[in-house]
């Protein structure tokens, strides 16, 4: 048996006013994936563990089948696996996006305009020139989408993700440090208050300088005469330090390989043990290579028991506010991937697909968002007939659906077909 995990990252939605009342999913044309609804067995997944931010990263995880309250590290130390970059006990990892903030310190676009990765790729390199320190370093990834790593750093920070305050003062959701230790502790040497004071201010220190360096960058003056959105600030956030997990063989006992466009993913896959593959054309965007997924996918599956296919663009879709690139997106993923797996799948011998999003980013709202998402399971072997059934948010409304409320217990009903 062969099992594809599909992840249409932030595909599930709320109901729109532009669409009448609809959700993305529900106005999309999906026809592969109405057949995965009406031939399998469909239900609703909580992700997100209670107290949890409804991040990819903790969605993905629980999908993988790894509790979060016992494995999640936050966002960046995953990012720092993808990008090859080893991390000590000690480090702190901070996820490090390239921003356009305007003069008055809004938040104008969290990716710099999907800046390109070249171009992403010589501001970090100067960043880490003029930013760099014995204990800091900058390391580029894709897209607006890099890294910072701080040596004996300190991750007791309140960081707020760029894409939840587009079109908000960043000003007021600089990173804000949280002692764990009481003032009267911190206070017992001026060396130890040094450092508190320090560490305090660091992130934000960094964020300011990065704006004068990055200001009037030729990267950004010729994207600027192009009419594109500068590069002008870094923005720092999602920062862990390195996970302990089991790997995912170890725990079910099958090898895997998973596919990807963004670091988070690709570094949960490295800590799982999986083999990585980059696609070319892969984006994460709504520009990406569905086919080229779906085509490299099938191919792994040739050797490998179990794949993890993840495509990002709904997701930024949602953070943009874009509801036609949504259905855009959610169409090509139906009839690009998963109509590709559906037809050539078969020569595998037996398969099953998981499919679902990680977690619903609302066109509303422009961030993601914590409810229960609709999943599918499709067993080749054992096709079943639910009547008039369609894959969308209403799955929900369904007698016959199953619900699952710890999310990382969904990969053994997926693998095992018990809980």
């Amino acid at each position: 048996m062969k099992y594809i995990v599909i992840i249409g990252d932030g595909m599930a939605d709320w109901q729109c006013e532009e669409l009448d009342g609809l959700t993305p999913l529900q106005k999309a044309k999906t026809p592969n994936m109405d057949k995965l609804a009406v031939q399998g067995t469909i239900g609703m997944v909580s992700t997100v563990p209670e107290g949890f931010e409804p991040g990819s990263d903790v969605a993905n995880l629980s999908i993988l089948g790894y509790n979060p309250v016992q494995y999640y590290c936050g966002r960046a130390p995953l990012e720092a696996a993808s990008m090859g970059v080893a991390l000590k006990d000690n480090d702190a990892a901070y996820r490090c996006n390239l921003v356009y903030i305007d003069e008055s310190g809004t938040m104008v676009d969290y990716s710099a305009g999907h800046i390109s990765t070249d171009e992403a790729r010589e501001l970090i390199i100067d960043l880490d020139k003029h930013l760099g320190e014995d204990k800091i370093r900058f390391y580029p990834g894709v897209s607006y989408r890099h890294l910072m790593v701080w040596e004996d750093g300190d991750i007791s920070f309140i960081c707020t993700p760029p894409h939840d305050i587009t079109g908000k003062n960043s000003l007021k959701f600089l990173p804000k440090f949280v002692s764990k230790k009481s003032v009267e502790q911190t206070m017992k040497t001026a060396i130890r208050e040094g450092y508190e004071a320090f560490k305090r201010h660091k992130l934000e220190q960094l964020i300011s300088k990065s704006k004068s360096i990055l200001k009037d960058h030729k990267i950004n003056k010729n994207r600027i005469e192009k009419g594109k959105n500068p590069a002008n600030s870094i923005w720092l956030w999602g920062q862990g330090r390195k996970p302990l997990m089991p790997k995912f063989k170890d725990k079910y006992g099958i090898n895997g390989a998973l596919i990807s466009a963004v670091d988070l993913t690709k570094g949960l896959g490295v800590y799982a043990g999986f083999d990585v593959i980059n696609v070319p054309g892969a984006t994460g965007y709504i520009d990406t290579n569905y086919t080229g997924k779906a085509e490299y996918g099938l191919k792994a599956l040739e050797t490998k028991d179990f794949l993890y296919l993840h495509i990002e663009a709904p997701d930024e879709a949602g953070h943009s506010g874009n509801v036609s690139d949504k259905i855009r997106a959610i169409e090509d993923i139906d009839q690009l991937v998963i109509g590709k797996i559906l037809d050539e799948a078969g020569r595998l011998g037996g398969f099953r697909i998981l499919l679902m999003p990680d977690h619903a980013t609302p066109i509303k709202i422009r961030t993601h968002s914590s409810e229960p998402v609709p999943f599918i399971i499709y067993d080749s072997t054992a096709i079943k007939n639910n009547k008039d059934a369609a894959y969308s948010e209403k799955i929900n409304e369904r007698h016959d659906k199953i619900i699952i409320n710890d999310g990382y217990q969904l990969m053994d009903y997926f693998i095992n077909g018990r809980i």
